[in-house]
């Protein structure tokens, strides 16, 4: 990249060489940086007896299990998965009365960051879903992407990895892929 704006035969104007020069020395020290970020982040991951549980999760990598351990409660704090799900945001909203069960719009109403990382932890399993056996057809989440729009899957399976990952904060073990069904 730098050869073509220090090439003086190329087509750029003269006054915008020391600019371009300057963006491209600040994108390679940010690559360096963000390298250097994501190595620590792995090695933290690797470190930490919750975040390797978390990570054995679909979707859910080292970046995802090292917030989740950083910035999540302790899991006591919630009575089920349920619960944590709506501490991050990612149940729907309910309205029911006399028996009735209306579930409205996710609330959206919890810790933004993490809601964030699980929609998009969901979203690479979804674009993954080839390699995925969880979302083959006859599954939950096959099912799903055949009948919902994709955004309202997304947020769907994150509320799923949402409580599975209260459940292996809160038993302490490690996830386990659910059996086939026959």
């Amino acid at each position: 990249m730098t050869t073509i704006i220090e090439d003086p035969a190329s087509c750029l104007p003269e006054e915008a060489r020391a600019t371009l020069l300057v963006l491209v020395e600040t994108k390679t020290r940010l690559d360096d940086q963000i390298t250097k970020l994501n190595a620590e982040i792995s090695q933290r991951a690797k470190e930490n007896e919750v975040a390797r549980r978390l990570m054995t999760i679909p979707g859910i990598g080292p970046l995802i299990a090292t917030a989740l351990v950083a910035l999540a409660p302790p899991p006591e704090t919630f009575r089920r998965g349920r619960d944590f799900a709506a501490w991050l945001g990612l149940v729907p909203r309910q309205h029911s009365t006399g028996g009735k069960q209306r579930l409205g719009a996710t609330t959206k109403m919890g810790e933004r960051s993490l809601r964030r990382l699980l929609i998009i932890g969901a979203n690479s399993v979804i674009i993954k879903r080839h390699v995925h056996p969880m979302a083959g057809s006859g599954t939950w989440l096959g099912g799903m992407l055949l009948r919902k729009p994709p955004m309202l899957v997304r947020v769907a399976l994150a509320n799923k990895m949402a409580r599975i990952v209260w459940a292996l904060m809160a038993k302490k073990e490690v996830y386990r892929a659910p059996a086939a069904v026959a």
